[in-house]
C-alpha cells in the first residue's frame, strides 16, 4: 500500500509537505512583530554590555574611587559626568549591567520553575493537592508584595545577593502559577492526555512530554514577566540601600546619586541614566512578551494582506 501511495505522488506530481523547523513558529512571530524585535535588539545589546563591558568602556575598575576629578560634566572624556568620588558614571552604568541581568534571568528562570512545578501539578493532580496548592498560591497573591520584599530582606540578610535573588522568587512566582493552573485545567481532559493514560505512562512523563510542550509559549510569557518583576523590584531594593552598596548595578548608581544629592546638585545624568537602562531593559522584557502572546492566542496574530498577481487576459 505504501508503495502504492508513493507512486501515486509521483505520478501526480503532488507536493510533499513542508517539515516546520524546531522553532521556527517562535522566531516568526518574532521576526514579524516589530514590538517584539525592538525588544530583542534592546536586550541583545544589554548582553552584550553585560558579557564583554571592555567592548563599551576603556574603564578598567569603574567603582575605584577619586580616578577623575569629582563631578565633571557630561563631555567628550566622560560621556556621562563623573561622581562625587570622581568616577566615571557611563563605565558604570557598562559594568553594572551585568549584575542587573543576572538577577533578572535567575530570578526570573527560578520563579518560572516554581510556578510550573505549583501550578502545572496543582491542576493536573486535582483532589486535596490542588485544593492546597491552589490555596498557598492565592494566599501569595493576596500578600502586599512590596512590603513583604523589604521585611524578608532586612531580616534574611542585608545586602546580600543571594538574599534579594531568593526573595524576589518568593514573592514572584504566585501570579505565573495561577495562570498555569488555569491553563492545565482547560487542557487535562484532552483526547492526547487521555491516550497518554491509556497506554499506562507515568504521571510525571505526561506532565513533562505531554502536557508541557504546549505550553511553551505560555510558560516563556511568564518567563519575561518575573524577570520584568525582578528587574524593577531588585532596581528598588537597593535603590532604598537594601542591597550590597559596594556592588556595581544600576540601583545601587541609584542608590549614590539619591545619598550623594545628585538632583539637588544638579548633576541629574548621574540619576537619570541608570534610571533609564533599568526602564529600557524592562521594556525589552515587555515588547518581546508580545511575540508570545500572538502564538498563544491566534486571536492577537496580525492579518497580513495577501497579494494577489493580475494577469491580463
Amino acid at each position: 500500500m505504501s508503495a502504492i501511495l508513493a507512486n501515486t505522488a509521483i505520478v501526480t506530481g503532488a507536493p510533499e509537505p513542508a517539515r516546520r523547523r524546531a522553532g521556527g513558529g517562535l522566531w516568526t512571530a518574532v521576526r514579524t512583530n516589530r514590538k517584539a524585535m525592538a525588544g530583542l535588539i534592546i536586550f541583545l545589546i544589554f548582553a552584550a554590555m553585560a558579557a564583554v563591558p571592555r567592548l563599551f568602556t576603556s574603564v578598567k575598575h569603574p567603582n575605584d574611587a577619586a580616578q577623575y576629578a569629582s563631578l565633571a560634566h557630561p563631555g567628550s572624556q566622560h560621556w556621562l559626568g563623573t561622581t562625587q568620588l570622581g568616577q566615571d558614571i557611563y563605565a558604570q552604568l557598562i559594568y553594572g549591567t551585568r549584575q542587573s541581568l543576572v538577577i533578572a534571568l535567575i530570578a526570573g528562570f527560578f520563579a518560572t520553575v516554581l510556578s510550573v512545578l505549583i501550578g502545572v501539578s496543582a491542576a493536573y493532580l486535582g483532589g486535596i493537592g490542588d485544593e492546597a496548592l491552589s490555596l498557598l498560591t492565592n494566599v501569595f497573591l493576596v500578600l502586599p508584595t512590596f512590603p513583604l520584599i523589604i521585611v524578608l530582606a532586612t531580616y534574611a540578610g542585608k545586602g546580600n545577593l543571594l538574599v534579594v535573588i531568593v526573595v524576589l522568587v518568593v514573592t514572584g512566582w504566585s501570579y505565573g502559577a495561577n495562570q498555569l493552573r488555569a491553563q492545565t485545567l482547560s487542557l487535562r481532559n484532552r483526547d492526547f492526555l487521555e491516550s497518554a493514560r491509556v497506554r499506562g505512562e507515568r504521571r510525571s512523563y505526561i506532565i513533562v512530554a505531554e502536557l508541557l510542550p504546549t505550553m511553551t509559549s505560555l510558560i516563556v510569557a511568564n518567563f519575561l514577566g518575573a524577570a520584568l518583576y525582578a528587574v524593577l523590584t531588585a532596581a528598588g531594593l537597593q535603590f532604598l540601600g537594601l542591597g550590597d552598596p559596594s556592588s556595581l548595578s544600576w540601583g545601587t548608581m541609584l542608590y549614590w546619586s539619591q545619598n550623594d544629592g545628585a538632583l539637588q546638585s544638579g548633576y541629574p545624568v548621574w540619576a537619570i541614566a541608570p534610571g533609564i537602562c533599568v526602564a529600557l531593559l524592562g521594556a525589552s522584557f515587555a515588547l518581546l512578551n508580545y511575540a508570545f502572546d500572538e502564538i498563544s492566542n491566534p486571536a492577537l496574530r496580525p492579518v497580513r494582506r495577501i497579494r494577489v498577481k493580475r494577469t491580463d487576459s
